[in-house]
């Protein structure tokens, strides 16, 4: 997957950036391709969604994983995932030592009701997994056509 800086994003021309190559892979695929083979770890990882959302449009969440956040032993990257959105890869935080603790906060919108994952990269090649349903209620992400 080509990672582009937001730099680069914000400064191209629309037409002179390539298409994310996530946009077909499903839920499946995207936890295989982030793991590459890596088997997960559970625990040490906390997800943080409602279990029920009143509206899929703005759901919070937030990940916090148990690490040391030192130059040998640091969280690089966390991912989340939806299982039954159009793109399953809701969102990846790329995270170095100097972030102080591996937290992140954000708002995702939810087309239904679905397993939510979080997966946490460690520049020790370790992988920690965390999922949660959620009981989404107003779906959004729908098509209609």
């Amino acid at each position: 997957m080509t990672r582009l800086s937001r730099r680069t994003v914000l400064g191209a021309p629309l037409a002179a950036l390539p298409l994310p190559a996530a946009a077909e892979e499903d839920f499946v695929a995207a936890e295989r391709a982030i793991l590459a083979g890596r088997g997960p770890a559970e625990g040490g990882i906390v997800l943080d969604i409602p279990p029920l959302s009143e509206n899929g449009n703005s759901v919070d969440l937030s990940v916090r994983v148990d690490s040391p956040m030192t130059a040998e032993d640091h969280v690089t990257a966390i991912h989340i995932l939806s299982e039954k959105n159009p793109f399953p890869r809701v969102a990846t935080f790329t995270l170095t030592p100097r972030a102080g603790r591996a937290e992140v906060a954000t708002r995702i919108r939810l087309a239904t009701t679905q397993t939510i994952l979080a997966l946490a990269e460690t520049s020790r090649g370790t992988v920690h997994r965390a999922s949660r349903e959620v009981i989404v209620v107003l779906g959004a992400c729908v098509e209609t056509g």
